[in-house]
């Protein structure tokens, strides 16, 4: 092991034997990689614990890319579960990785995924734990750089003066090119400050230091909340896209956990992108444009991937992946090469409108557990307003489908409180899930009916950055609840299960979704007075986020809730995905027409911005 990282397994063991599941704390799965020759070092930290952030695709990526570089080693970090938490803190042992059990702060760079809004303050509780100073200001020379990415980083303001630097974009090549930078300027002794002005230079690194933050008035009048303060850095931050992701190989090593994770199963991503365009969706908007990895490389990277772990459960991960253009190949091919070994090929992300009889028949081969499809909203005026391009009729047909096919069970995801939705769209959801249940009861034998189960799982709606409802407020919870009331009374059968979101975090989440640099002063407070694992219903402590807001005359609700007139410039206009500003308000307003726009890999381009912007196209393997 070189000698900057030192191991303290020995003071930790005694706290990870009378830890509750030890085998999160713990090295040696298989599939874990060391290197002892390198000379410079990341911990990639996942703000949550070992079961939820090591099945994240994106740290183990993250991970590989790293490990792939001569001399760059890259470990793994969790946050430890609460009680453990308290025991490091109580017996004065920092945070440390997985794989060297060092403590994090001995490492050169501590990288971050911002995976979602509701781990805001489990970033300071691993910062903290880690013994690193929660502010980049507040660092000194021989601190580690602690940088970040994510999908949260497409609005970074809220954490931006807890990161000396954020990745905006793909990190394939992003990550370790940045970690070249850093790693030479310390071999050349240069200060943090050059360091970090020399990682500015980078295409898609964000250093938030490097700008200053001005008042609402300012913003709207000069077009963005920030200003150069260091000669030479960009004032808008482009997104970076890996152009390599379709030639490149499905299978990227994987560890195999010792205790049972969330999402168990070999991963291998199809796709990168959609072009769906719901008007709601970040993730549609971030990772535009779509590239699909060809039917060999992926039926190849999945048998492989088995071989390699072990697994009896594939997943085909993408935002969409039914609208790949060889799904229907890849499903053959898989099942045919799986026959008889008990392996089950599962794709999560299914498409109304594009699972038909021969789907229902390739998805899962003979083992059916249960089916999930989002129509988002109960009634097509309101699946207009949000660009869903499904029908009723799609949903109707996929259930028939699936419930022939021997499907039991189908849960349908809804939200509530979209932009324009009404009482009778709410009272929709009912009227779908009631119809969808007698469709599925007449699509299987008599013998079968009492095992037909349709659920339904309804979620408020968050207003999240880079996206054509980003200038729509949030609802009040105590709103929230009416609609859940009413939807609850309009659903008449006891077959159907609906269960709904507790809108107590949806305004943590709108907050830190939709705030500007001020909201970081929040985030600490709460944190401060005990907010952590906030996305643990059981550890949500509302009353930290209430009295941080309250001591810091921080109107979370009027953040949560306004909406803004469409030439309103939001805090996050400075970092871009490419999608134009222009294009973006051209989707809201035809939201109000309940107009709809159609996906540009089936139809013609909707004129996003992003092919241009950066200089790259579609990549479909065939004809969709």
């Amino acid at each position: 092991m070189p000698a900057r990282l030192t191991s303290i397994w020995d003071q930790v063991r005694p706290l990870v034997e009378r830890a509750e599941r030890p085998s999160r704390y713990i090295n040696h799965e298989w599939g874990a990689v060391r290197k002892h020759d390198a000379d410079f070092h990341l911990c990639m930290i996942y703000p949550d614990t070992y079961e939820l952030g090591q099945p994240n695709q994106a740290l183990r990526i993250l991970v590989n890319v790293v490990n792939a570089r001569p001399g760059m080693a890259a470990e793994r970090g969790f946050l430890p579960a609460p009680e453990m938490c308290d025991r490091l803190r109580e017996a004065g042992l920092p945070l440390f990785s997985v794989e060297s059990c060092a403590p994090v702060r001995a490492f050169d760079v501590v990288g971050v995924t911002l995976p979602h809004e509701l781990a805001a303050t489990n970033i300071l509780e691993a910062l903290d734990l880690a013994g690193i100073p929660l502010r980049a200001a507040e660092r000194g020379q021989d601190d580690p750089f602690v940088i970040a990415g994510g999908p949260c980083a497409f609005n970074p303001e809220p954490y931006a003066p807890f990161f000396d630097a954020l990745n905006i974009g793909e990190g394939e090549k992003m990550l370790p090119d940045g970690l070249e930078v850093i790693r030479d300027a310390r071999r050349r002794g240069l200060s943090r400050f050059d360091t970090l002005r020399a990682l500015a230079t980078v295409p898609g690194w964000y250093v938030p230091s490097f700008y200053r933050w001005l008042s609402e008035d300012q913003a709207q009048e000069s077009g963005s909340w920030i200003q150069p303060v260091v000669e030479g850095v960009p004032t808008c931050i482009e997104k970076q896209v890996f152009e390599g992701f379709a030639d490149s190989s499905g299978w990227e090593p994987c560890i195999v956990p010792f205790t049972e994770a969330v999402h168990d199963r070999l991963n291998v991503e199809v796709l990168r992108g959609c072009a769906r365009g719901c008007r709601f969706c970040q993730a549609g908007m971030m990772y535009r444009p779509v590239r699909e990895r060809s039917a060999d490389n992926i039926v190849s990277s999945v048998l492989k991937g088995l071989a390699e772990t072990g697994y009896d459960e594939v997943s085909l991960t993408s935002l969409s992946s039914t609208d790949h253009s060889q799904i229907d190949q890849i499903l053959r091919r898989l099942n045919e090469a799986t026959e008889g070994t008990g392996v089950r090929i599962s794709v999560p992300s299914q498409r109304l409108d594009s699972f038909g009889v021969d789907m229902a028949a390739l998805v899962a081969g003979r083992k059916k557990g249960g089916l999930t499809f989002a129509p988002e909203a109960g009634t097509q005026r309101l699946r207009d307003v949000i660009n869903k391009n499904v029908t009723e009729d799609d949903l109707f047909g996929a259930i028939d489908a699936a419930f022939a096919a021997g499907w039991r069970r189908c849960k349908l995801y809804f939200m509530i409180g979209l932009p324009t939705e009404t009482d009778d769209d709410v009272r929709g959801i009912a009227r779908m899930l009631e119809r969808s249940y007698e469709r599925a009861v007449r699509a299987v034998p008599p013998d079968q009916k009492g095992a037909v189960k349709i659920s339904a799982s309804v979620a408020l709606f968050v207003p999240k950055a880079q996206t054509p409802f980003q200038w729509d407020g949030q609802i009040p919870p105590q709103e929230a609840l009416r609609r859940v009331g009413v939807l609850r009374e309009a659903v008449r059968s006891r077959a159907i299960d609906v269960r709904w979101h507790d809108p107590k975090t949806s305004f943590v989440e709108a907050v830190t979704s939709r705030s500007g640099r001020e909201a970081a002063d929040l985030i600490e407070e709460a944190w401060r007075r005990g907010a952590r694992f906030d996305a643990w219903t059981e550890c949500f402590n509302e009353a930290a986020w209430r009295e941080a807001a309250e001591a810091l005359d921080f109107d979370v609700d009027a953040v949560a809730q306004n909406s803004y007139p469409l030439d309103y410039i939001m805090p996050w206009e400075h970092i871009s995905t490419g999608a134009s500003r222009r294009w973006l308000a051209r989707e809201r307003r035809l939201a109000d027409r309940e107009g709809t726009t159609p996906d540009c890999t089936f139809d013609s381009c909707s004129a996003c911005g992003v092919c241009p912007a950066l200089s790259i196209d579609n990549m479909l393997a065939g004809v969709r």
